[in-house]
């Protein structure tokens, strides 16, 4: 996710009900748009879910299909929050091959980050990390000296600074 394209950041208000991200994603498909990232989760009341949607393609016409994605059945409103003033997280586990020689480099940089060990054995490490995607993908650049064995992020969640409802 570190190329030059911007990737939006979609909070979808919807009704918590089957084949409504299935509708969401077509919309997004039809129109050559790529999801990038994609988080839900419920809701105050659970019969509503939040959808965080990370998503790329042509700007011109992505206000479009926010009004179309806006207009589904069971969609509440869906608005995008790329350049609002919100809370940006994402959380990332990141498990990397260290030799005992090279784990205080290792566990200095995790430090450095923020990081939680999270699983620790004689030949890797799993890191934890917390932040704005651009912590994480900072990160990623500093443990590249060492043997990345797999990771897993979670995509962007979001919440509107103040009193505003995301």
């Amino acid at each position: 996710m570190t190329n030059n394209k911007t990737i939006h950041t979609l909070s979808v208000y919807v009704t918590n009900k089957p084949g409504v991200l299935a509708r969401i994603a077509q919309t997004f498909s039809r129109r050559g748009y790529n999801i990038e990232s994609l988080v839900v989760s419920s809701a105050i009341d659970g019969n509503f879910s939040r959808m965080t949607i990370g998503v790329s393609g042509a700007e011109d016409g992505l206000g479009q299909i926010i009004k179309q994605v806006g207009k589904l059945v069971d969609v509440l409103h869906c608005t995008d929050h790329t350049f609002d003033d919100a809370v940006v997280k994402e959380m990332g586990l990141i498990k990397i091959a260290v030799a005992a020689e090279d784990r205080g480099e290792a566990l200095q940089i995790a430090e450095h980050f923020g990081c939680k060990t999270v699983d620790l054995t004689d030949e890797s490490i799993i890191l934890q990390v917390v932040g704005d995607p651009a912590k994480i993908d900072a990160l990623m650049e500093m443990i590249h000296k060492f043997k990345i064995i797999e990771i897993v992020r979670t995509g962007k969640v979001l919440m509107s600074r103040g009193v505003e409802i995301t």
